[in-house]
């Protein structure tokens, strides 16, 4: 979205998990099913969040509330506390209130999943534009 807004070298935009289960492996298969089918590029791998990307990045987007007090539990002060928000919090077409988790989703979990993150990421855009 940020690219077909002609806006990429406005933003810097990372992906990290609170827990390192998954460091260093792509997207899950389903979820890159799901990419391809919707034109979005499979890009990057796996990284755990930490306290640089607490100090660097304007934003931090938690998916759960496990995920977002995960990310509390690395800031420091309440600065970085403020820039820690809930994804869904930008959703506006569903009424979620945390992104569930895709492999307890059945057939449609990952589908779902990305329905949210189009969502909130049209959303996010839109008050990052303003």
């Amino acid at each position: 979205m940020v690219d077909d807004a002609g806006l990429t070298d406005q933003f810097e935009i990372e992906s990290a998990g609170t827990i390192g289960f998954h460091v260093g492996n792509p997207p899950d298969g389903r979820m890159q099913e799901v990419m391809r089918a919707r034109g979005i590029p499979i890009i990057g791998r796996s990284k755990q969040l930490d306290s640089f990307d607490m100090s660097h990045y304007d934003l931090i987007l938690a998916m759960d509330n496990d995920n977002r007090s995960g990310a509390l539990a690395l800031a420091r002060g309440d600065a970085q506390r403020a820039k820690v928000k809930l994804f869904c919090d930008y959703c506006s077409e569903h009424s979620e209130t945390e992104v569930p988790d895709p492999y307890y989703g059945g057939d449609r979990g990952f589908e779902h999943v990305m329905d949210l993150i189009e969502d909130g990421c049209r959303n996010l855009l839109k008050e990052l534009m303003a």
